[in-house]
C-alpha cells in the first residue's frame, strides 16, 4: 500500500487550510507522479498563492516540481521576510 503524501501549509496558506477544515498537514492518496501545478489545482489553491514548493525538503519552483505519492510537500506564499529565504534555500526565487 502507497503511504500518502503529506502537504504542509505555511503562514496564509495554513489559515486557507483551517478555514477548509483540513489538518495541517493534509494527508493525501496519490496513484501516480504529478506537478506541483496539479497539486494546487487539486487543492484549489491558486498557483500565485505560492511562491515555492519544498518536495522532501528541496526547494523548487511551481512550474517543474514533480511530486511523487509518498512525498512530504510544504507549500510557501509570497512574503516570506529575507533572512529566512535563505535559511530555507529559496533566496533567488
Amino acid at each position: 500500500m502507497q503511504k500518502p503524501t503529506e502537504v504542509h501549509a505555511f503562514m496564509w496558506l495554513a489559515d486557507l487550510f483551517r478555514e477548509r477544515a483540513w489538518e495541517n498537514p493534509r494527508q493525501i492518496n496519490l496513484e501516480t507522479e504529478i506537478s506541483a501545478l496539479e497539486l494546487l489545482r487539486l487543492l484549489e489553491v491558486d498557483r500565485h498563492r505560492v511562491e515555492v514548493v519544498f518536495v522532501n525538503h528541496l526547494a523548487g519552483p511551481v512550474e517543474g516540481t514533480r511530486i511523487r505519492p509518498g512525498d512530504r510537500v510544504a507549500l510557501v506564499p509570497p512574503g516570506v521576510p529575507g533572512p529566512h529565504r535563505v535559511l530555507l534555500g529559496f533566496k533567488n526565487t
